[in-house]
C-alpha cells in the first residue's frame, strides 16, 4: 500500500477542525457537521451514506476485489455548555462547546480518509461518522439503523485524545478501558401528613437517609477490590414545602463498572437493600435500572493488532498498554458488542493548556494530533489488509 503522506497538508485540516470547534452542534442533531463531512468525502471519492441514526455518515471506499473490511469511527458532537477560551476559532454559538475533542476526532478520520484515496489496498474502508457520543445514543442509533448489516465490517476502530499524556504517546489497553454506565431510579411511597403530628404518617425521608448509607456500602463491603465500580447519588427529591411530611421520595444513582459481572452483582444488592428498606420502614420503594452504555471492553486480538502495526511510529516507551483507569463511558463499546475491535487513546499534551481535562470550559484540542492521529488510521488500514 502507497499514500500521499508526503503530499499531506495538515494546516488543511486544522482549519477544518476550527471550522467545526467554532460551530458545534450537540446530540444527534449534528446537521452541518455532517454536511460538512459527507461533501468532502464526496469529493475524495467515496460512495457517502448520510442519515444513518439521526446525522450519522458512512463513507465508503472499496478498492481490489479483497473481501476484508475494517470500520474507523469518529464523533462529531459536542457538550451544551459556555466555552471560556477567547482565540480566533472559540465557539460562536452559546452554551455550546467542543470540550471533549471530537472536532478533532472528526479532523483526524477525514485527514485519514484524505491519504487513503490515493492510497493502495485490497479491501473496504468504512469510515463511521457518529453524532451523540455524549449522550450515549448515537452508536446505538447508527447500530439499530442498520450500520454493520448495511456496512459489514470484520473489524472496527476508534480512538480518542487523553490530556495529560504527552503527544507522541499512545495508550492501547487490553480488556476493560472504559466504564458502562447506568442510571438507578428509586421512588419511595410513605404516607404524608403534618409536620406536628409525624407519628401519624410514614416519613419517606428517614428511608431516604438510610438508603443513602446502605449504597454506599455496596463499594466498600460487596466488591472485591479488584472490582471496580463507582456510585453516585446524583439527585434527592422530596417534599416542597417545611412543615409537611411528605408522601414521596426519589433518588437517582449513577453507577459505573468495568465488567458485565460486576454490574449484576451490584444490581442485586440494590434490590435487596430495597426489599429490606420496604420491611423495616412500612414504605413501597419502586426501584429501576436503566443501561445506557455497557463497559467498553476491548478484543484480545483486535488490540494485539493495533500494538503491533502502531509500535513504530511512536518512539520507545511511547506504547503503554496500561493506562489510568478511566470510570467515564464511551457508546463506542456498543459498537464493540457487534463487532471486534479496539479503542485506542492519543496523548493530547501536558501543562496548563493541552492537560486541560475534557469538559473543561478551557479545554481544547491538540491540533498536533491531526497529523499523527491520520497517520495511525493509514497504518493501521495499510497493516490490515495485508
Amino acid at each position: 500500500m502507497t499514500t500521499q503522506a508526503t503530499e499531506f497538508d495538515a494546516e488543511r485540516f486544522i482549519a477544518i477542525r476550527h471550522q467545526i470547534h467554532a460551530a458545534p452542534e450537540l446530540g444527534l442533531e449534528t446537521p452541518a457537521t455532517a454536511e460538512l463531512v459527507g461533501s468532502l468525502l464526496e469529493q475524495w471519492g467515496y460512495h457517502v451514506h448520510r442519515g444513518i441514526g439521526g446525522h450519522g455518515v458512512v463513507g465508503v471506499l472499496k478498492k481490489g476485489d479483497g473481501p476484508r473490511r475494517i470500520g474507523l469511527r469518529a464523533d462529531m458532537d459536542a457538550l451544551p455548555m459556555q466555552e471560556k477560551n477567547r482565540f480566533a476559532h472559540a465557539s460562536t454559538i452559546p452554551n455550546r462547546m467542543h470540550a471533549c475533542g471530537h472536532d478533532g476526532h472528526t479532523a483526524i478520520l477525514l485527514a485519514a480518509a484524505y491519504r487513503l484515496a490515493t492510497a493502495s489496498f485490497d479491501g473496504t474502508v468504512n469510515l463511521i461518522f457518529q453524532p451523540d457520543e455524549e449522550g450515549l445514543c448515537g452508536a446505538k442509533a447508527m447500530i439499530d439503523d442498520g450500520l454493520f448489516s448495511r456496512f459489514p465490517c470484520d473489524a472496527v476502530f476508534a480512538l480518542h485524545n487523553m490530556p495529560g499524556y504527552p503527544v507522541g504517546t499512545v495508550v492501547i489497553e487490553p480488556g476493560p478501558v472504559m466504564a458502562s454506565s447506568e442510571r438507578v431510579s428509586i421512588n419511595i411511597t410513605g404516607k404524608g401528613g403534618h409536620g406536628a403530628m409525624p407519628e401519624l404518617s410514614i416519613d419517606p425521608v428517614p428511608v431516604v437517609a438510610s438508603l443513602i448509607n446502605a449504597i454506599q456500602t455496596i463499594k466498600s463491603r460487596n466488591l472485591a477490590p479488584e472490582e471496580f465500580a463507582v456510585l453516585s447519588i446524583g439527585m434527592i427529591q422530596a417534599g416542597s414545602v417545611y412543615n409537611i411530611i411528605p408522601d414521596e421520595a426519589s433518588m437517582l444513582v449513577s453507577v459505573r463498572t468495568d465488567t458485565p459481572q460486576t454490574q449484576a452483582k451490584i444490581n442485586q444488592r440494590f434490590m435487596e437493600i430495597v426489599q429490606g428498606h420496604e420491611v423495616l420502614f412500612n414504605v413501597k420503594i419502586e426501584l429501576s435500572f436503566t443501561p445506557l452504555a455497557p463497559a467498553l471492553i476491548n478484543h484480545a486480538n483486535e488490540t494485539a493488532f493495533v500494538q503491533k502495526s502502531l509500535t513504530p511510529l511512536f518512539k520507545d516507551g511511547k506504547v503503554n498498554t496500561r493506562g489510568r483507569k478511566v470510570m467515564g463511558t464511551e457508546d463506542f463499546a456498543w459498537m464493540l458488542t457487534e463487532v471486534p475491535g479496539c479503542y485506542f487513546m492519543l496523548g493530547n499534551g501536558e501543562g496548563e493548556f493541552h492537560g486541560c481535562s475534557v469538559h473543561n470550559p478551557h479545554y481544547d484540542f491538540n491540533d498536533e494530533l491531526i497529523s499523527l492521529g491520520s497517520a495511525c488510521w493509514v497504518k493501521l488500514v495499510e497493516d490490515f489488509f495485508l
